[in-house]
């Protein structure tokens, strides 16, 4: 049986929690890392003190997006485009997603991680006015095609999916993106989704 180690509270857990049930994988998910800690059995596996990590038959990987492009390749490969183009920008996408939640980590720290009255206006305004610059990109995106993966749901669109719902979530300031929003409301129809990727921030 797969193994995902990792609290689900964590963004890149939640993408490979949610991709295990969108290919039918049963999965056994171990709380690890924030405030349950790591083991050192864990560390041998990954020393980078990170989640998430996983287990599948003995072999062991670390990294989200990798982890989302091996469990596609070996149990769902019709969630990766065949076609070399579509595949690619999907890739893009989804290595792109790295740069919006460096972009949006500050209003999402500032909001979850810190009580009301030591928030800080000044650092949660410049955290929301970035990361609605970059989803401005990935609306211009959804304008033209439904997915990320292409014309039908597919791996690509499940890290920035996951920082989706956190971006609708966060009471802050947003622009107007229609496509994203729309894309938003499809998703928030797969179970998968509701499941480990609509809980609560904390």
């Amino acid at each position: 049986m797969l193994i995902v180690w990792g609290r689900l509270n964590s963004h890149n857990v939640k993408k490979v929690a949610w991709a295990a049930e969108e290919m039918g994988i049963a999965y056994d998910r171990r709380d690890i890392g924030g405030t349950f800690g790591y083991t050192d059995a864990y560390l041998a596996m990954n020393p980078n003190r990170l989640v998430p990590t996983i287990e599948d038959d003995g072999f062991v990987l670390y990294e989200s997006n990798a982890i989302l492009r091996y469990l596609a390749t070996k149990y769902a490969p019709e969630l990766w485009p065949s076609d070399l183009h579509i595949r690619a920008r999907g890739d893009m996408w989804m290595d792109w997603q790295f740069s919006f939640a460096d972009a949006q980590r500050d209003a999402f720290l500032q909001y979850v991680r810190v009580a009301p009255d030591h928030r800080d206006a000044a650092v949660i305004a410049r955290s929301a006015a970035a990361s609605g610059v970059l989803m401005q990109r990935l609306d211009a995106e959804l304008a033209q095609r439904p997915w990320l993966s292409g014309p039908a749901f597919g791996i690509a669109d499940i890290p920035m999916g996951t920082y989706a719902h956190t971006f609708f979530s966060l009471d802050m300031p947003r622009p107007a993106v229609p496509h994203v929003a729309a894309w938003y409301e499809r998703l928030k129809l797969r179970p998968g989704y509701a499941a480990n990727v609509m809980i609560p921030l904390t």
